[in-house]
């Protein structure tokens, strides 16, 4: 048996918690002021601890009531939008769910999804980023996109490229002159994508060289911010050329030594193996795996 706090409890708690008063969230519960109080002391036996402390006629959250309110507004906005899908849900009309590295979705995947949705109007597209691999059929995730090696039990891997790291920085940044060697890049800071710990230090090894600052530098999540902090002068960084083309074409972006590192690895389409029959993921692969002048 699961023991669960009710959502009328949690409304008020909620209510009460925004108002710092149990009558004014009762006003806008359309509830009065003692039902309010009540639900809010069930909830606290509940829990078996104070959310709200009087101070001179008024209400202060506790330490706990506050850690508390955060995860209640959370669990009440899923609740609202989950609600909300469904009461606009359409039965002629196929969802599916996509995953994707953060920058690679915007760069890589958004453009080619105009023409998709204009040749299947019956398909919605649900979208979201994921950094780390995860286990799609836990997620309800119907495809995903991977960056590694290929070879996940249970999904059907269907290669799209390999990538090509470059050196990237502001033409500002070399304002003191092209560098003569690669380890003069080292003269300023080297960025790195947190995933990626090791970019560097393979760059570097590429070309028979060793430094000491190949691990060394600033971390970011995601490509987006890296390029966004490459963009403003922060330092260098080691990206997929694709992901910058356009920033290397209008020069926003220059690669101060032209050395690429071919990674061993790859960007996939992926799915579960249990879903290679179902026609809205057969009509999405077969859309994406296109060249891209017939795609776009």
């Amino acid at each position: 048996m699961r023991y669960l706090p009710s959502i009328s409890a949690m409304q008020c708690f909620e209510a009460s918690a925004r108002h710092l008063s149990f009558t004014r969230a009762a006003d806008e519960l359309s509830l009065t002021q003692s039902a309010v109080s009540k639900q809010v002391a069930q909830l606290e036996s509940f829990l078996n601890r104070k959310l709200f402390r009087r101070v001179r006629r008024s209400l202060c959250l506790t330490p706990e009531g506050a850690i508390y309110i955060g995860e209640v507004r959370k669990i009440l906005a899923q609740l609202e939008m989950s609600s909300q899908y469904i009461m606009s849900y359409n039965s002629h009309q196929d969802l599916l769910k996509i995953a994707t590295l953060p920058t690679f979705g915007a760069r890589w995947l958004a453009p080619r999804l105009a023409r998709f949705l204009n040749r299947y109007p019956h398909i919605s597209l649900d979208c979201c980023d994921r950094v780390d691999v995860f286990d799609l059929d836990k997620d309800s995730i119907d495809i995903a996109f991977f960056y590694g090696h290929g070879s996940w039990p249970g999904l059907e891997c269907h290669r799209l490229f390999a990538e090509e790291m470059v050196p990237a920085c502001s033409p500002a940044l070399l304002a003191g002159g092209t560098p003569a060697s690669p380890l003069e890049l080292t003269r300023h800071r080297l960025l790195h994508l947190s995933t990626r710990p090791q970019a560097w230090h393979d760059w570097f090894a590429s070309q028979d060289l060793t430094t000491e600052h190949s691990y060394q530098g600033n971390r970011f999540e995601t490509f987006h911010m890296l390029i966004r902090a490459v963009i403003a002068g922060c330092g260098i960084a080691l990206i997929p050329r694709f992901l910058i083309a356009d920033e290397l074409d209008s020069g926003e972006l220059v690669i101060p030594w032209s050395h690429a590192l071919i990674s061993a690895n790859a960007y996939y389409l992926v799915y579960p193996e249990r879903m290679g029959e179902i026609e809205k993921v057969q009509r999405f692969v077969t859309h994406m795996l296109q060249p891209t002048d017939e795609a776009e």
